[in-house]
């Protein structure tokens, strides 16, 4: 089988010298320094989508500015992409061990330890991941898999388009969905008590 991890010495700057089904570290990842936008979810890659449309930023300025105003005073922090987050399989896993290095859209992190100048290593507590077209499997079926088993309490999921919100709450190790949410109502969060969204906000143009 040969060593698992990819790990070249040198800098890449053409995502082309890639091989898409090789494994890949986040050691490997450190060395890229292409233009292209991209994940590693169990040491695979993933493109992400060329620049966001208007309205996935909208809705991200919008959420990232609502959950930023109500934590001023508090611990925990939010944080919009482009933001690292390594999933480590042991919290002590060095760089070339770690094979998972994803970027929520917008994250939440309580536990400020897993705070560092290069993101954040270890789950956050709430992740928020809004739709396109090329992601939307990526998010509802590889990341709402990673999620879960990482320990993300919270997941909510944005539809641009539809304007809907669909939210997850982790129970027991796995994902129940507290429902879809659409129009004018206004949505809560188990990790943010007190905080409180509505919906004509969050897609307010």
């Amino acid at each position: 089988m040969g060593n698992p991890y990819n790990i070249s010495e040198e800098k890449i700057d053409d995502i082309s010298l890639l091989e898409p089904e090789a494994t890949y570290s986040y050691a490997d990842y450190l060395k890229w320094s292409f233009e292209e936008r991209v994940e590693l979810i169990k040491g695979k890659l993933f493109n992400m989508s060329p620049a966001p449309r208007t309205s996935h930023q909208t809705i991200s300025m919008n959420l990232s500015t609502e959950i930023k105003t109500f934590l001023k005073g508090k611990s925990c922090k939010v944080f919009a992409a482009p933001f690292d987050v390594r999933l480590p399989t042991k919290p002590d896993d060095p760089d070339n061990k770690i094979l998972t290095v994803v970027q929520p859209d917008i994250c939440v992190v309580c536990d400020t330890n897993k705070l560092d100048e290069l993101g954040c290593k270890g789950a956050p507590d709430l992740v928020v991941e809004i739709l396109s077209p090329s992601t939307a499997k990526k998010d509802l079926e590889n990341k709402f898999e990673l999620y879960e088993e990482n320990g993300v309490k919270e997941y909510w999921v944005i539809y641009p388009g539809e304007n809907i919100v669909e939210i997850f709450e982790l129970k027991e190790g796995k994902y129940a969905t507290r429902g879809k949410f659409v129009g004018s109502k206004t949505v809560t969060s188990i990790v943010l008590p007190g905080f409180e969204l509505s919906l004509e906000d969050l897609f307010e143009e």
